[in-house]
């Protein structure tokens, strides 16, 4: 794996990167046992939801020694009230738990730092690729050491974008299904990995024009939005889900395309 302490970046950075990289490691020996565990008369249920627990327990402990008055947000243990009322540390400790399930090579850890309601730094890794996508907000993104900009690509004809469906709500996935209908004939294609963080990233990186998913949680799409940001799209935010800030619909892409995809998708440009 990468080397856990980057000279040049922020001790909160820092600080992320060690946490995460400690967490990884146990992950990827999971994930070696998943597929054993696929013949087993238990299942591997039971044992991802141990490895998911786990490694959030992994991060909050090296998070709360490295800054003990900072709050949480975890998306198995949720709320944590810190000392300081500014600073929050997001977490998704495995995001893509069904990809993981199966044996997917496709999976992150993400985990972003809040300052008074917005979002100033995050890192999604992925274990298996050993790729590791930073942003601190005005320093740009990264993937691993490598500066990231988003795709340059001009016409929604050559825009490939990335998707997920809301869970367990029927009215919510007609809904969706129906924004991506009408996207569907206006570019290249659409595709569904089943990792937002890791899609967000890919949008960062270039290797895709466009996400967009309805029913996003805040650990979902934390460390996302400002790697799209630092590597040069836009991100939008709408259809906020009336309990909270929690329940989101994002539309995250590169800037040039990014007002057509919104209008394409609401009938109305920002």
């Amino acid at each position: 794996m990468s080397s856990r302490i980057v000279p040049g970046r922020s001790a909160h950075m820092n600080v992320m990167m060690k946490a995460v990289h400690k967490a990884a490691r146990r992950l990827v020996r999971d994930f070696g046992e998943v597929e054993q565990l696929q013949v087993s008369l238990k299942g591997p249920d039971n044992f991802v939801s141990t490895a998911d627990k786990q490694a959030e327990r992994t991060i909050y402990e090296e998070l709360v020694y490295a800054r003990p008055d900072y709050g949480f947000i975890m998306e198995e243990s949720g709320v944590i009230e810190g000392k300081d009322p500014e600073h929050r540390w997001i977490i998704d400790p495995l995001d893509g738990t069904r990809n993981f399930l199966h044996g997917i090579p496709h999976f992150a850890i993400s985990v972003a730092l809040e300052k008074s309601g917005e979002i100033i730094a995050g890192i999604t890794y992925d274990p298996v690729r050993d790729e590791m996508f930073s942003a601190e907000k005005g320093q740009g993104a990264f993937l691993n050491h490598r500066r990231l900009r988003v795709s340059n690509r001009q016409h929604l004809q050559e825009a490939l974008l990335v998707t997920g469906l809301p869970l367990r709500n029927s009215s919510s996935l007609d809904h969706a299904v129906d924004r991506i209908q009408s996207l569907r004939n206006h570019i290249q294609g659409i595709r569904y990995f089943g990792s937002t963080s890791l899609d967000l990233a890919y949008v960062a990186a270039g290797r895709f024009e466009a996400f967009w998913r309805g029913g996003s949680k805040i650990w979902d799409i934390a460390t996302g939005t400002i790697l799209i940001r630092e590597a040069g799209g836009r991100v939008t935010e709408f259809d906020k889900d009336k309990s909270g800030d929690d329940h989101k619909t994002i539309l995250g892409s590169n800037a040039v395309l990014h007002d057509d995809l919104v209008q394409l998708m609401t009938g109305t440009s920002i």
